[in-house]
């Protein structure tokens, strides 16, 4: 059931979670930069395959995004989402393998300083982005908003495996943690993949902004015909 929310009220609940999806989205694409080059240099698959994950949630909500500018929308829905879901089932093959190598050649993953950092910031924002846009959702009465919530609350259980695989290996010299949150990354793509494939993509937030924005254009029309 919908929620009763005064018209001023509500244009101030839209302009929020769009900023919040807005933050969360600009937040994941410098994420994705800075993981995949720190583990680029500290060999591990772990911060590589975070950073991968990022820039595919990234491109998922920016194919969203795309399709709401077709005419005709819902054409272009199930064949946006089968993409995204083969590029997370791709992320979890190469994550998997590269992790599963990893163990088997016994490789030492080096310090990574910078992945800590970012893997630590991760695990104290993301909470607070999926807080701010769950409490305004649920005002709201928007159902997709509450998931997006949810959905950066799930990022932010990946960023703590990561970050416990890194200090694992810093600090107590376990080289082999780092694969294993690897293998933990590869789970969660695996997941993300089958909802983009079932018709449930983590970005579909996209879409709904793109709606609000389209009923708020639709709302002033109709305030302006009233004139």
């Amino acid at each position: 059931m919908a929620a009763v929310v005064a018209e001023p009220r509500r244009q101030t609940l839209h302009r929020r979670i769009r900023l919040i999806v807005g933050v969360t989205i600009g937040y994941n694409v410098i994420e994705a930069i800075i993981a995949v080059a720190a583990g680029s240099v500290a060999s591990s698959a772990a911060l590589i395959g975070f950073g991968l994950d990022s820039t595919i949630e990234v491109l998922s909500a920016a194919a969203v995004a795309w399709q709401f500018t077709r005419p005709d929308p819902e054409r272009w829905e199930k064949p946006t989402l089968r993409v995204i879901g083969v590029a997370f089932f791709a992320l979890a093959l190469y994550v998997t393998a590269s992790s599963v190598l990893a163990l088997i050649a016994q490789e030492r993953p080096e310090h990574s300083t910078v992945g800590i950092v970012l893997t630590a910031v991760s695990v104290v924002v993301m909470p607070f982005l999926s807080l701010a846009e769950r409490r305004a959702g649920r005002e709201l009465g928007s159902a997709t908003a509450v998931a997006d919530s949810m959905q950066t609350l799930i990022c932010t259980y990946l960023s703590a495996a990561v970050l416990v695989g890194l200090v694992a290996n810093s600090l107590l010299g376990w080289w082999w943690a780092d694969a294993v949150a690897g293998l933990v990354i590869a789970g969660f793509a695996v997941r993300e993949g089958i909802e983009a494939w079932r018709g449930d993509a983590c970005a579909t937030s996209v879409g709904m902004l793109l709606e609000e924005h389209d009923h708020e254009h639709d709302h002033d029309h109709e305030h302006d015909h009233e004139r």
